[in-house]
């Protein structure tokens, strides 16, 4: 392992965005950033970048960017360094016959970004089939595996995001021989109509969630040399109460019944009162294509933010909070960044 100096940290990240790291070490191994750690136990650690926003200043002292690493499969049981690309994770699980992650293809992140933020698509989430993860302890210097139980897993959220002691190394997922959850989702299930294929085996199921992402403007390739600059979703779906649930279904675009949108609201955040932000930013007056100089909500979804070349992340924090503010200004909602903020903004 090399250890670089002054690496713009932007090149690093899916919004293209943000200042150099003082000091970089890239991992590729399990073996890499388990030493790495042991060196620079408060070391900050990034995977692929997907669902951060890292400041303009940068980052001082050391960043580990851990990227690679092993799968390996134990009858059904599947076990990932936290480096690992997800979707990597999910491809192999399909070609070995295996339910349980499926509905999360093509989702961009490490498997440890998965994991600290309990990722979901379209009714599946990593907290169903996670077993266990493996933590590095900052204070202590040593590798433990701790169960599930050990964390607490919400919407879009887990307990890990709290204490920046304990870093995900590996983690493994139990999966099935047998579907453990059913497509629901309508955009998901039209699509698989559209293409003549269903979603009662992995492979059409996996190729139905790949068209729908892709329609949605939410594939992203990490090696491509000039991708769509986003972070997926900018924000989270918040809890609202009844009356506003129903008042904002009817900014849904796609001709459902209040019916059916606030059963895909529970499909797709656990009850029928966690909104979409999506309808969210189309009651507060926002529309796909908005843009503010180099910052723009995508064509394809107003829930995503994205950058034009020469764009900087203070820009792209200063529109978040705008949209914040004005959300919360004309609809008296608070609504919550999902991308994760890293290092030093301008208030």
């Amino acid at each position: 392992m090399k250890i670089l100096t002054s690496i713009p940290l932007a090149k690093y990240t899916s919004l293209r965005v943000g200042g150099p790291a003082e000091h970089l070490m890239l991992c590729e191994s399990y073996t890499d950033i388990h030493r790495a750690l042991q060196d620079f136990p408060k070391s900050h650690v990034l995977g692929y970048g997907c669902n951060i926003l890292v400041s303009d200043d940068g980052l001082s002292g050391t960043t580990l960017l851990f990227q690679g690493g092993s799968t390996t499969i134990e009858d059904t049981l599947v076990i990932a360094d936290a480096g690992v690309w997800w979707d990597d994770v999910v491809k192999m699980a399909i070609d070995h016959g295996l339910w349980g992650l499926e509905l999360m293809s093509a989702v961009p992140s490490s498997v440890g970004g998965a994991v600290f933020g309990n990722i979901a698509c379209y009714g599946q989430q990593i907290s169903d089939t996670l077993a266990w993860i493996d933590i590095f302890d900052t204070e202590t210097g040593e590798i433990s595996r701790q169960p599930k139980e050990s964390f607490v897993f919400g919407y879009r959220e887990s307990s890990l995001q709290k204490d920046n002691s304990k870093i995900i190394v590996r983690a493994a997922f139990q999966l099935s021989r047998k579907p453990l959850h059913e497509l629901k989702y309508d955009s998901a299930i039209a699509i698989g109509k559209e293409l003549g294929i269903d979603h009662t085996t992995l492979e059409h199921c996996r190729n139905i969630i790949i068209e729908t992402r892709r329609r949605a403007g939410s594939l992203y390739d990490p090696h491509d040399p000039d991708p769509e600059r986003t972070a997926g979703s900018f924000f989270k779906n918040p809890m609202v109460s009844k009356e506003q649930a129903e008042m904002l279904a009817r900014f849904d675009e796609t001709g459902k019944t209040l019916e059916r949108i606030l059963s895909q609201a529970k499909i797709h955040g656990g009850t029928t009162q966690r909104a979409s932000a999506a309808h969210i930013l189309l009651a507060a007056g926002y529309h796909r294509g908005q843009t503010w100089d180099k910052v723009r909500l995508h064509p394809s979804h107003v829930l995503k933010l994205s950058t034009l070349p020469g764009a900087t992340a203070q820009e792209v924090y200063d529109v978040c909070q705008e949209i914040i503010a004005t959300v919360k200004n004309n609809l008296d909602i608070d609504l919550e960044p999902e991308v994760k903020f890293i290092g030093t903004f301008r208030q």
